[in-house]
């Protein structure tokens, strides 16, 4: 990947402008991957199994070469709007830039955000060996084909399950420490697209935990042994949920371009 077919991509208008801004990253769940830059830039870059093998060195040039491209790209835009990325003063811009982060990561719901991941990591530690046998249930059920169960169902819905609440259990947390910035920053600064570059970020961290919510909830289900353990875990994310839209009231009203425009999805 160069620089002119990543300006080439860039001029494509198939694709949804800052659609890749607000979304929870899972492609393979997405129905906007066409029209989005972000995926076509990685389905072209990264065009072979070895460039999408980590372990690979191929992975790691083919990484090197969309990084430099893409820095190309900055440096360019920089020069435009006036800005010395080599000025003396960066310096002490980065060091401002790492203690806001460390504000945000001290914001009480990216705490308890964090507290989220942990409490998810400690349930699956403690029950791995009863996920275990509910996997052997299952499959005694299915291979006695006994009327009126439907083993396979389960077995796909609690692997849903699962694979929701892994997908968004870090995203929540890393949502809102971008969203946490933004609003630190739009405090001292005059730019006011940070709200609601912030207000977007809280918008996608809400949807994780509402998405976390229905796929604990439809665990329960399953696993009524648990109710004890998993409705902590629900009153968690419902705590959780009600300090992120008082911390961004204008989140759930933001608009992310494709996913809630409906005029630019046509």
């Amino acid at each position: 990947m160069n620089r002119d077919q990543l300006d080439e991509l860039a001029r494509d208008p198939r694709f949804i402008p800052g659609i890749y801004n607000y979304c929870d990253r899972w492609c393979e769940r997405c129905a906007f991957t066409q029209r989005c830059m972000n995926f076509a830039l990685s389905e072209d870059a990264f065009d072979s199994n070895a460039s999408k093998d980590m372990a690979n060195q191929a992975f790691w040039d083919t990484l090197a070469d969309v990084l430099a491209a893409g820095l190309e790209m900055v440096r360019e835009k920089a020069v435009e709007m006036g800005i010395d990325l080599d000025a003396p003063d960066l310096e002490e811009a980065l060091e401002q830039d790492e203690h806001i982060r460390a504000m945000a990561r001290e914001q009480s719901y990216s705490q308890a955000a964090m507290k989220y991941i942990e409490r998810v990591n400690k349930w699956f530690e403690q029950n791995e060996d009863r996920l275990d046998e509910i996997g052997d249930e299952l499959t005694s059920l299915a291979q006695a084909e006994i009327p009126g169960t439907n083993p396979e169902d389960d077995a796909i819905d609690i692997g849903d399950c699962f694979e929701v609440i892994r997908w968004y259990q870090h995203q929540i947390y890393v949502k809102l420490c971008r969203a946490a910035t933004g609003t630190i920053r739009a405090e001292t600064d005059t730019f006011e697209c940070l709200q609601e570059d912030a207000d977007g970020s809280a918008k996608v961290a809400i949807i994780g935990i509402e998405r976390s919510t229905a796929a604990w909830a439809s665990l329960l289900a399953h696993l009524p042994d648990q109710e004890p353990a998993i409705l902590d875990i629900l009153v968690a994310l419902k705590r959780l949920l009600s300090q992120v839209e008082a911390a961004f009231p204008g989140a759930r009203t933001f608009v992310r371009p494709g996913f809630d425009a409906t005029d630019e999805c046509s």
